[in-house]
C-alpha cells in the first residue's frame, strides 16, 4: 500500500544523507587548503627575507648557495621516514604534528647567529617541510577521491597564494624595519592558531583501497617504483628546481642584477609567487579539459620563455614579466606529478607521493645550491638562463608521461 508519509520521510533522510556528505566534503576541502596557505606562507616568510639573512650574516653567493643547500638536505634525510609515518599512523595526525613544527624551525632560523647555526637549524627545517608536503599531499588525494575530478592544482594554488601574501608581508615587515626573528614570531602565531582551528576538520582516515598488499593480506608500506613514479618523479625534478629558482633567487637577481630601489627589490618574488597562485586556480579546469600531458608541454615552454627573457634582457620590466611568466609555468607542474602519483594502482597513495617527491626535490637540493656556484663563477644571469633548459626537458617528456598513464 502506498504510504505518502513514509515516502516523504524516506526522501528527506535521503536528501540528508547527500547535504552531510556534501557538507562534509567541503569541510575537509576548507581544512586541507588552509594547511596548503599555512605551510606556504612559513616557506614564503623564509624565501622572501633570504636577502636580510645573508646581508646579516655576511654571506656571498657561494656560501648563501651552501646555507641553501641543507633545506633539501632535511628533506632527503626524512623522506623514507615521513612516508613511512604517513602510511604507518595517517596524514591527519602527522600533519597536524608538522604543522606546528615547521613554524617552529622558521622563528629558529631568525635565532640563527651563525652560518654554523643556520646550517644545522635549516636541516631541520627541511625535514619540518617534508613531512607537511607529504601529510598535506595525502589528505589533498583523499579530498580529490571524494570529488572525482581534479581539485589538486586548487590545493597548490592556496600554497602559492600563501607565498605571494608571504611577499607582500615580507615588504611590509621591511618597511616596519621588523627583523627577520620579529617577522617570523608573528608567522608562526597565526600558524599555531590555525592548526587549532581546523585541526578538527581534517579527514580523518586516507583512502588505500588502491594500494597492493603483500600475500600474507597485510598493505605494503614499502615498495619499488615503477615506471610512472620514476617519469613523474623526474618531471617533478625538473619543475622543482625552477620553483625553487624562484623561490631562492629572485629577490638576489633584482637586488643583484636589475638594482631597482630597495622597495622593488621582492618585485620578481612577488609576480612569480603571484602568477604561480593565479595559474593553479585555473589549472584544474585545462587538466580536466585537455589532459595533464598537454598541459605539463606548455608549461615548459611557458618556463622557458620566462628565463630567456628575464636574463636576457635585464631591465625591470622585461625581469618581472619573465618572472611573472615562469611561474605560470611551473604552477600546474608539482600538482600534476602528486595527483597522478596519488592514483597508483601499486602503491600506497603516501608512499607514492613520498617517492615523487624524494626524486622531485632533489631539484631543491641540487638547483639553488648550483645556481650560487655557477653565478659565483660567471653571473647570475648566466646561471638563471642555462635553467630554462629544465623547462624545454618537461616538454620533451610529457608524451612519454602521456604514454604511462594509459
Amino acid at each position: 500500500m502506498f504510504a505518502p508519509g513514509k515516502s516523504i520521510t524516506v526522501a528527506m533522510k535521503r536528501s540528508k544523507v547527500r547535504y552531510n556528505k556534501t557538507d562534509t566534503r567541503k569541510g575537509y576541502r576548507v581544512s586541507v587548503g588552509a594547511f596548503y596557505f599555512l605551510i606556504g606562507l612559513v616557506f614564503a616568510s623564509w624565501a622572501s627575507r633570504i636577502p636580510d639573512i645573508k646581508s646579516s650574516l655576511g654571506m656571498n653567493e657561494a656560501q648563501l648557495g651552501g646555507m641553501l643547500f641543507f633545506i633539501p638536505i632535511g628533506q632527503m634525510a626524512a623522506m623514507a621516514l615521513s612516508g613511512y609515518l604517513v602510511s604507518k599512523f595517517g596524514s591527519r595526525i602527522m600533519l597536524v604534528i608538522a604543522a606546528v613544527l615547521y613554524p617552529v624551525a622558521l622563528v629558529m632560523i631568525g635565532l640563527a647567529g651563525s652560518m654554523f647555526q643556520l646550517a644545522l637549524i635549516l636541516v631541520f627545517f627541511g625535514m619540518a617541510a617534508n613531512l607537511s608536503n607529504i601529510a598535506v599531499n595525502t589528505q589533498a588525494i583523499g579530498v580529490e577521491r571524494l570529488y572525482g575530478r581534479s581539485i589538486m592544482a586548487s590545493f597548490h594554488g592556496l600554497w602559492s597564494l600563501a607565498g605571494f601574501i608571504g611577499g607582500l608581508l615580507s615588504t611590509l615587515m621591511v618597511g616596519l624595519k621588523l627583523s627577520p626573528l620579529s617577522h617570523f614570531i608573528i608567522v608562526c602565531g597565526f600558524s599555531f592558531v590555525l592548526v587549532i582551528v581546523m585541526r578538527s576538520s581534517l579527514m580523518p582516515r586516507d583512502g588505500q583501497k588502491n594500494s597492493t598488499h603483500d600475500r600474507t593480506g597485510k598493505q605494503k608500506i614499502f615498495s619499488r617504483p615503477d615506471r610512472l613514479v620514476l617519469a613523474l618523479g623526474v618531471v617533478s625534478f625538473l619543475g622543482m628546481v625552477c620553483e625553487g629558482t624562484m623561490f631562492d633567487w629572485s629577490g638576489v637577481y633584482f637586488e643583484e642584477v636589475i638594482a631597482p630601489p630597495a622597495t622593488l627589490v621582492r618585485l620578481g618574488y612577488i609576480a612569480s609567487m603571484c602568477s604561480m597562485a593565479a595559474g593553479r586556480f585555473a589549472a584544474d579546469r585545462f587538466i580536466t579539459r585537455f589532459g595533464p600531458s598537454a598541459v605539463l608541454k606548455t608549461s615548459g615552454l611557458i618556463i622557458a620563455a620566462g628565463l630567456i627573457a628575464a636574463t636576457a634582457f635585464p631591465s625591470l620590466w622585461t625581469a618581472t614579466a619573465g618572472f611573472l611568466l615562469v611561474g605560470l609555468g611551473v604552477s600546474s607542474i608539482v600538482p600534476i606529478c602528486y595527483s597522478l602519483a596519488g592514483k597508483s594502482t601499486k602503491i600506497l597513495p603516501g608512499v607514492a607521493i613520498a617517492m615523487v617527491s624524494t626524486i622531485g626535490f632533489l631539484g631543491f637540493l641540487l638547483g639553488p645550491p648550483v645556481i650560487g656556484f655557477v653565478a659565483h663563477g660567471l653571473d647570475l644571469r648566466w646561471a638563471l638562463g642555462i635553467i630554462s633548459v629544465f623547462g624545454v626537458l618537461i616538454t620533451i617528456l610529457a608524451p612519454y608521461v602521456r604514454k604511462l598513464t594509459r
